[in-house]
């Protein structure tokens, strides 16, 4: 089966560009560079002299890409930041999702509607069920979109040369559905996904779940989450009644198939820490710095 990789372009936002894989790959690295020395709060001349820019086009660059600057995004990785969206974790899982939140963070809600493929259709392994696929540029990287003709089905990322691989991974969950490289199919997802002009209640994103019953309400719980807030394996255990069970949430977690809209990146240790993400630590900071900065932006 061939691979599209070339990038749809993609619509400019009111608060920051959807960006091109190039911008990514700069963002990436001065990612990598503040996570290695946010404690040292590194300053705008050194960060772009660890990705070779001159220090006012980076500032651009990364102002126009996250909403924030440089500083403002090492301010975003702090630990005491992560805290911050920790706080009152397990009592925001219990909130009503109609009435507990409001400004920014209820603002910057997907809308998203969801529901789950049967027990049956999961246990088929994806037997008789259509995706559609196709890579588009995220501010994340390569996104790969797939979608059924019941929703969005399936959300990974891919760094430049690993789009097989994280084909391959998805295509693993579900070995014996049928595969189509369909990239007008799952365009519309990918403009729609990442384009914070487009998140509305009056227009939902479609998304179906395809799992256990177990993952399905972990997802369901992370659905709750809103922008600006985290939560542990442990709080979302006690909330799904499965207090003892956070390693086994941890796993569900880590299967979420659908990132960034199934917010797994919004789950952090009980310190604040990042702990793991399927598709990288970097990639799970630079979200939530970029979500960060659309919240500041509407603050």
């Amino acid at each position: 089966m061939s691979l599209a990789l070339e990038f749809a372009e993609m619509k400019p936002v009111k608060q920051q560009s959807t960006g091109n894989p190039t911008d990514y790959d700069v963002v990436r690295r001065a990612v990598e560079f503040i996570s290695r020395t946010w404690r040292e709060q590194p300053s705008l001349e050194a960060i772009a002299e660890e990705v070779g820019m001159a220090p006012l086009a980076l500032q651009r660059l990364f102002t126009r890409w996250a909403g924030l600057t440089p500083k403002g995004f090492v301010q975003a990785l702090t630990l005491d930041y992560a805290r911050t969206l920790l706080s009152d974790s397990a009592s925001i899982l219990d909130a009503s999702y109609e009435v507990g939140f409001s400004g920014p963070a209820r603002l910057h809600d997907l809308f998203v509607t969801h529901e789950a493929m049967t027990p049956g259709a999961y246990k088929a392994r994806g037997e008789g069920i259509t995706i559609r696929f196709g890579f588009h540029a995220s501010p994340f990287g390569n996104a790969l979109v797939m979608v059924t003709d019941r929703g969005l089905a399936g959300l990974a990322f891919a760094d430049g040369g690993g789009e097989r691989a994280a084909l391959e991974d998805m295509r693993a969950r579900w070995p014996r559905a049928d595969y189509v490289e369909d990239r007008d199919a799952s365009g519309p997802y990918a403009r729609r996904i990442f384009d914070p002009a487009t998140w509305s209640a009056e227009r939902p994103l479609r998304i179906v779940m395809i799992g256990s019953d177990f993952e399905i309400r972990v997802w369901e719980t992370l659905l709750k989450l809103p922008f600006g807030k985290a939560t542990t394996y442990s709080d979302i255990a006690g909330h799904i009644g499965r207090p003892t069970a956070a390693r086994a949430v941890g796993t569900a977690v880590g299967r979420n198939p659908v990132s960034f809209v199934i917010p797994c990146h919004r789950v952090l240790g009980k310190s604040g820490g990042l702990c793991g993400y399927h598709w990288g630590l970097t990639r799970k900071r630079a979200i939530l710095g970029w979500e960060a900065g659309l919240v500041g932006a509407e603050g």
